[in-house]
């Protein structure tokens, strides 16, 4: 049975860790408490946009704090927590908390929620503004849009070859978190007064390179498997697979992912998700850093789950560096729907960290 294995695995695993543990002489030294580094980021923006209606002018985006601590033989605990205004209220999300273990570089395992590791960007840029060069993240990889933001569960990762930068990512855990159910499905379970649809188990597995002769390149792909619960079935059979190159110097940066997203409900519905985001750091003006981004959603009109998600959006914009801890960015955009009116934007981002 399914369980009995994940229960085999588990307790194979601790049995390797204590074994390791207790061989290792450099972890018998005193332990007298976690070393624990902290650290916050934040933004504040502007919004005035051409649709009605919107929310524009001034609001408060995240407010993140992030914890890492390392516990000793070879365990460490990393937590992040992020504040974030709703309608005039603050909605507290504990966006990562898990336990790992090092066991070395080619194995280290750990357990709790993270950031799912289908796309490049949710893992390189968490909700930190200052991490990354624009005011907004790309569409589809945002808020369960287009596909999982986080993963709750175990995961295994590692070097495969280290002359290659060639590494892994293996998770086994709960499914999507939030209802996808646009169309009538009610493809949640209900616990307490969080909707889950973790009823079925998801898997996802990611291979990447980061080749140590070329500073600053990565490149890779993921494939996610899941099982979304739906009224009157069995389960919505949901594949995923990503591939991505970002180069992350300042001149130039280039990132681009591609998503598609299959959902299986009779016939197969398949949706398409990419973009591309160029940025140039000026070297004969380092505090500037213009970019530009285009990203685009293709899906089914029919498409049973999320419903129809075309749409394309362009972006411009200038990232200016107040100092080594501050930015402000100032972008401009227009989104584009099929059969609705152009949908322009002007935004104004100061992020920080601390």
């Amino acid at each position: 049975m399914p369980w009995l294995r994940v229960c085999g695995l588990s307790l194979l695993v601790a049995a390797l860790a204590a074994q390791a543990a207790a061989q290792d002489p450099a972890l018998e030294e005193d332990q007298t408490g976690p070393t624990v580094q902290f650290r916050g980021f934040a933004d504040i923006d502007y919004a005035e946009t051409d649709s009605e209606p919107a929310a524009d002018g001034f609001y408060l985006g995240y407010l993140v704090g992030s914890l890492s601590a390392s516990l000793g033989r070879k365990f460490s605990a990393y937590s992040e927590v992020t504040l974030t205004q709703r309608n005039n209220a603050f909605v507290l999300d504990v966006a990562r908390l898990f336990l790992r273990y090092d066991y070395n570089d080619r194995f280290k395992i750990s357990v709790g929620r993270y950031h799912a590791p289908v796309t490049y960007w949710a893992t390189a840029f968490h909700r930190g503004a200052w991490l990354q060069t624009t005011v907004f993240r790309p569409d589809y990889v945002k808020d369960e849009w287009f596909q999982p933001d986080h993963f709750l569960g175990v995961m295994a990762e590692g070097t495969l070859v280290p002359r290659a930068g060639l590494g892994y990512i293996v998770g086994y855990g709960n499914g999507r978190e939030v209802d996808l159910r646009d169309s009538g499905f009610d493809a949640a379970d209900l616990y307490g007064d969080r909707e889950n649809i973790g009823h079925h188990r998801a898997a996802v597995v990611r291979l990447f390179a980061r080749p140590p002769q070329i500073s600053g390149v990565e490149f890779g792909g993921a494939v996610y498997r899941d099982e979304l619960a739906a009224n009157g079935s069995p389960g919505v059979p949901e594949l995923i697979t990503s591939a991505y190159v970002a180069i992350t110097g300042e001149a130039p940066e280039l990132i681009a992912e591609l998503s598609n997203l299959k959902h299986t409900w009779g016939p197969e519905y398949n949706s398409q998700a990419y973009y591309v985001q160029l940025g140039y750091r000026i070297p004969a003006q380092p505090t500037f850093k213009p970019y530009a981004r285009y990203e685009h959603a293709d899906a089914p009109d029919d498409e049973p789950i999320t419903g129809p998600l075309a749409n394309s959006r362009a972006s411009v914009g200038l990232r200016c560096e107040l100092n080594d801890l501050a930015a402000l960015k100032v972008e401009f955009a227009q989104r584009r729907r099929p059969g609705a009116p152009h949908v322009n934007g002007l935004f104004v981002q100061a992020a920080f960290t601390f």
